[in-house]
């Protein structure tokens, strides 16, 4: 499986932990000048703007430690980017990273940090 295979399996399986928490989707794999937001879904009246790492194995650390700051800059201007687009009433926003290991279909784990510093 590629790399990029990988990612797809690990976004589906991250839309799906965070429909299955009550979040609204409204946006997947949105590009613009300034980058990429994988996700992009509202809980209650938050906006919320997320990044996936998927990864096989922790060998490296884990997923969530490859959102460098760099990252975190090109999602905060994105995020900008995507409201000056969308007319979406909201009461606050906020940036989580979605973290998955995945070994196969069965064997995988997704973790949800909410709140990252931008």
């Amino acid at each position: 499986m590629s790399n990029k295979e990988l990612g797809q399996i690990g976004e589906d399986l991250a839309v799906s932990f965070l429909r299955a928490n009550d979040y609204v989707i409204l946006d997947r794999n949105w590009r613009s000048s300034s980058g990429e937001l994988d996700i992009v879904a509202r809980h209650d009246r938050t906006l919320v703007f997320c990044e996936v790492k998927t990864r096989r194995s922790e060998t490296y650390g884990s997923p969530a430690e490859a959102v460098t700051a760099t990252k975190r800059e090109h999602m905060r201007a994105s995020a900008l980017t995507w409201l000056a687009a969308h007319h979406v009433r909201y009461s606050g926003m906020r940036f989580d990273v979605l973290s998955v290991l995945y070994q196969s279909p069965t064997q995988h784990n997704v973790s949800h940090i909410t709140g990252i510093d931008i």
